[in-house]
């Protein structure tokens, strides 16, 4: 039985509500199906500039009134950008959903971009972008995928360049929000206490004039990979390493079990097998972690972890000590077992946070055209052999397919 409606307005916008009695706080947003990827060279970080000016001004809005119109009865209203998509989203007590629906549609489809405000939005996002860059454990992870991608649109930071940031004017946010935005491809989503009518009801009152919009914006696949081997030195104490390999989109079948294979490798559990070798056996790192990003016609692993410069090989060679025991031999019965009930808890636990629910339901229904069902996974989760997961073992943690990202203390 689902637990969720879902509907599409005349203009294709889609809705999906999903009633919870237990609570008093609303959570809703647009998901839309944008992001970095979708920018030309000359526009990299316009998406993620317009996620930050759609809070500064509309045909009826303010800054200042856009930003006390949901806090001063203690909402939330917040946005991100990522490769593929820009969220809008808010949280506040069911009482003043409607006063969220209204402001969420005004910010996301009303946007003036007041020349007065680019200028000073544009020294924040260098500032953030500089804030980035004193991070190294954080910009490494944007710097592999560029790596990865090499001149393929995913390469792109989120944030952009200084040299693109800095020349966007109002024209350019316009062009680009006429070549990308799709009515078709933006998600209502939303999950509170509210009676489905009234959701129905709201939507048409905010969203039914939003005039539809088609763009034949198609995104060029990703299929150039090649290994790439890069280390950086830099005015750093501490030396960051990243490496890893093209792996599955997130429409292919062996993302679940690939999934399962990377939290046992390196989930966020401290049992899992790099952190108990790196941190537990050895002391060499603090933080391990291995990650699965995916995307609609690709994704990519990266295992990353700090370390001191005189520990690097040492590291990467208990690095691949793992991996290789994931593919030299399946996993016991105990240890299958395990794996599964791990990932099955946290997944369940994660479905508890209504916010992260709201945005799942708006990513699932823009990539797979559905909202994956939680007992649907468990079953495949539950269902996945040992020999499945040493077989995905086998073919990712290829070492001879790997890329390598090292920051080195000058």
């Amino acid at each position: 039985m689902k637990d969720y409606e879902i509907f599409t307005l005349s203009n294709g916008l889609r809705v999906v509500h999903r009633f919870v009695s237990h609570t008093k706080i609303a959570h809703c947003g647009f998901v839309l199906d944008v992001g970095s990827r979708d920018e030309h060279p000359e526009e990299h970080g316009i998406a993620h500039f317009w996620e930050h000016m759609a809070f500064k001004g509309t045909q009826k809005r303010k800054s200042f009134h856009i930003i006390n119109r949901l806090e001063v009865f203690g909402g939330e209203l917040n946005a991100y950008t990522t490769k593929e998509k820009i969220c809008f989203y808010a949280s506040i007590l069911d009482d003043h959903y409607e006063k969220a629906v209204d402001l969420l549609a005004d910010i996301t489809f009303n946007s003036t971009f007041p020349e007065k405000e680019i200028e000073k939005e544009k020294t924040v996002i260098l500032e953030e972008m500089s804030m980035y860059e004193d991070s190294p454990e954080e910009s490494v992870h944007e710097d592999f995928e560029e790596l990865i991608y090499g001149k393929h649109s995913l390469a792109h930071t989120i944030l952009g360049k200084n040299k693109t940031v800095k020349s966007f004017q109002k024209k350019h946010f316009i062009d680009f929000l006429r070549n990308n935005l799709d009515t078709r491809k933006i998600i209502f989503s939303s999950v509170g206490n509210i009676p489905v009518s009234k959701v129905k009801k709201l939507a048409e009152k905010y969203f039914s004039e939003i005039p539809l919009r088609a763009v034949k914006k198609k995104r060029s696949p990703f299929i150039s990979y090649k290994p790439k081997i890069l280390v950086v030195n830099k005015k750093i104490q501490q030396a960051h390493c990243i490496l890893g390999n093209k792996a599955y989109s997130i429409k292919d079948e062996k993302r679940l079990p690939f999934f399962m294979l990377i939290n046992l490798l390196g989930g966020p559990s401290m049992n899992s097998r790099l952190n108990m070798s790196l941190r537990e056996k050895h002391g060499l790192v603090y933080n391990v972690e291995a990650n699965y990003n995916s995307f609609v016609d690709t994704g990519n692993l990266s295992i990353y972890f700090g370390t001191e410069k005189k520990q690097v090989e040492k590291s990467l060679n208990l690095v691949k000590k793992e991996l290789r025991k994931l593919k030299d031999s399946p996993l016991g019965s105990l240890q299958l077992h395990t794996c599964k009930e791990q990932l099955i808890g946290q997944l369940a636990m994660a479905e508890e946070s209504n916010i992260s629910f709201m945005q799942m339901m708006g990513k699932s229904l823009l990539d797979l055209g559905q909202i994956e069902d939680l007992n649907e996974i468990f079953k495949k989760i539950r269902k996945t052999s040992a020999l499945e997961l040493q077989e995905i073992a086998e073919e990712i943690f290829d070492e001879d397919q790997f890329s390598y990202l090292t920051y080195l203390p000058e």
